[in-house]
């Protein structure tokens, strides 16, 4: 142990003594290790980020609806052919609801009202192309719907069929000029009244829909206004993608046993998963990590060859040191050990540095992609264990070179 002491002691002593040197070899191992921990860092944020954003596109979610099933029939000896849709009734979806129990899943039901209802306040209306649906309180989320003033529907609205809704953003913009003057005012859906809870944030239309002109009704609500004969849709937001098509099996089955589908029967509802989507989230962190690991191999390769360059170089400038070491006693061992640990320790002072400043990286990146971050401990590990590596390996061969020099020949070079 005191041999050691002396060994760190000496080594300390000559980096001190070759500042710039040490310095200069210090931030070739603090580049190498920011880009390696760095880029590992910045993946993970970025996974998680990429993860998020397309979450909001669809990617993290599937739904289960109802099924046109083309069904063959003959009349007065003719054949033809029609079109038959199996409904989703309210208690086939409520007993999803209830029995899907499939980890990090939430569950959302809504029904279609109408398409083509006028939203009025006083004189102001709108035009006749307003969709009207009924939600639970788990649809807004599910959705990526945020709300910009007022709440979301409560539970106990939902089951007592309060006449309470969340209106689109164009719709309280038309109304009221500004989303929060519309909170708590009264409306016309139709022939309906209801109280303004809740305003949605603006998203923009699309070919399908305009998501800005839509009201929002609690779902016994909206049973109780447009009948409940309707076909309902079952909404399934999954925390991670990767759990996705599990889980939709998972949904598939158990609502074919809800609705008492014999084996080998074909399903009369459809499971519609944003496939694409996942395939271009899947792509994307792979080749976000081939990426990673490519860089990775690199740096650490140009850690190596620089940290052992500087090495090479140190063994050429205290040849004499050493040879009038070996001629006082020293043995090669000792040289080895003093070469070694000063190898080691500057990697390790680099990689104390690249570790800081890769963490500054992860912290911005996920201020950028507004996902939280955690320290990332393995990678942190993996950077420690590099730079020890790296130490190592750039190290032996020059401490071997100058632990097998000649006292009289070393003496006689210097």
């Amino acid at each position: 142990m005191q041999q050691l002491r002396f060994n760190i002691s000496q080594a300390l002593r000559t980096i001190s003594a070759n500042l710039l040197r040490s310095i200069i070899t210090i931030l070739i191992i603090t580049l190498g290790i920011t880009a390696l921990v760095g880029i590992l860092t910045a993946t993970d944020v970025m996974k998680a980020g990429v993860s998020s954003n397309f979450s909001s596109l669809g990617a993290n979610s599937f739904q289960i609806t109802s099924e046109i099933i083309k069904t063959k029939k003959s009349r007065r000896g003719m054949s033809f052919s029609s079109n038959d849709t199996k409904n989703i009734s309210y208690d086939d979806a409520k007993a999803f609801k209830e029995r899907y129990l499939f980890p990090n899943t939430t569950v959302g039901l809504s029904v279609l009202g109408t398409m083509v209802a006028t939203v009025a306040n006083g004189q102001e209306k709108t035009n006749p192309n307003i969709r009207v649906m009924g939600v639970d309180q788990n649809y807004l989320s599910i959705a990526q719907t945020a709300l910009v003033a007022g709440r979301n529907i409560s539970n106990y609205e939902e089951e007592n069929g309060n006449y309470v809704c969340v209106i689109g953003f164009a719709i309280a913009q038309k109304l009221f000029k500004k989303p929060q003057k519309a909170i708590n005012e009264m409306v016309s859906v139709g022939a309906h009244k209801f109280r303004i809870v809740g305003v949605a944030e603006e998203k923009g239309g699309s070919m399908m829909m305009d998501q800005d002109n839509m009201v929002f009704l609690p779902l016994q609500t909206a049973r109780n206004v447009y009948g409940a004969a309707t076909s309902f849709a079952i909404n399934v937001f999954v925390k991670e993608v990767s759990m996705k098509k599990l889980a939709s099996e998972e949904a598939e089955g158990l609502f074919r046993g809800i609705r008492k589908i014999q084996l080998g029967d074909e399903n009369n509802f459809a499971v519609q998963e944003n496939n694409s989507l996942v395939e271009i989230v899947n792509n994307l962190l792979g080749q976000i990590g081939i990426a990673a690991i490519a860089i990775a191999i690199v740096t650490l390769l140009g850690s190596i060859i620089g940290l052992m360059n500087i090495m090479l170089v140190s063994v050429v400038e205290r040849t004499r040191e050493i040879g009038i070491s070996k001629a006082l006693g020293a043995r090669s061992s000792l040289i080895r050990q003093q070469f070694l640990l000063e190898s080691i320790l500057i990697s390790l002072m680099g990689g104390t540095l690249g570790i800081i400043f890769s963490l500054l990286i992860g912290v911005s990146l996920s201020s950028y992609f507004e996902v939280a971050f955690v320290i990332p401990w393995a990678w942190i590990l993996l950077g420690v264990s590099i730079c020890t590596i790296v130490g190592v390996v750039s190290g032996i061969y020059p401490a071997l070179k100058a632990s097998k020099l000649d006292p009289i020949v070393a003496l006689r070079i210097a």
